[in-house]
């Protein structure tokens, strides 16, 4: 099954590396995406799975407060996280993390090779490595990603988790280029 060009090599990537216009005010580094990131995905011949933007699914594009750009990131970030963790967008989460969980599935088993997951550091839903809390970048996970990991966690669906900034380019594409190399030897 599926013998024809397609690699068979996917990778989930947090909706804004796809679509800067998603990303709360005065945060966007690029016009449209994260053109770096791209490049080396399609370079390698990687599908990619673009998740849902937790923030625009939430609290909406404006994220509720459309002086919001106007505020210091982080606590701008903060009081994003702060509206994420309430019990209604949780459970909006939850339900789209199953989703997601739910292709990972579809994907193995047919056969498919899932890379992992690229998400965005300092973000109060998209952290992997880091994320925003009480007005500063600590170490720990965004809110959407921590509900995506417990629901591959209880779905037996593992998934490998890099975090990358747009504000340090470079550095983020040389970690994604070093994380695929790792899966691919693996």
């Amino acid at each position: 099954m599926f013998a024809d060009a397609r690699s068979k090599r996917i990778i989930l990537v947090a909706h804004c590396l796809l679509n800067q216009n998603a990303i709360s005010d005065g945060t966007a580094d690029f016009p449209s995406q994260f053109t770096g990131v791209i490049d080396l995905l399609m370079a390698n011949g990687i599908g990619i799975v673009q998740l849902p933007c937790p923030e625009l699914l939430c609290v909406g594009l404006d994220r509720r407060d459309r002086q919001g750009g106007s505020r210091p990131l982080l606590e701008e970030n903060t009081r994003i996280r702060n509206l994420l963790n309430k019990e209604g967008s949780v459970a909006l989460l939850r339900s789209r993390a199953a989703d997601v969980a739910a292709q990972v599935r579809e994907y193995r088993s047919n056969g498919f090779e899932v890379l992992g997951l690229v998400g965005v550091n300092r973000s109060p839903s998209c952290g992997v490595e880091t994320t925003t809390r009480d007005n500063c970048e600590v170490a720990g996970t965004g809110v959407f990603i921590e509900v995506l990991s417990q629901v591959f966690a209880e779905s037996g669906q593992p998934v490998r988790m890099l975090g990358v900034k747009t504000s340090e380019a470079r550095e983020s594409v040389e970690r994604l280029g070093q994380f695929l190399g790792r899966q691919a030897a693996g």
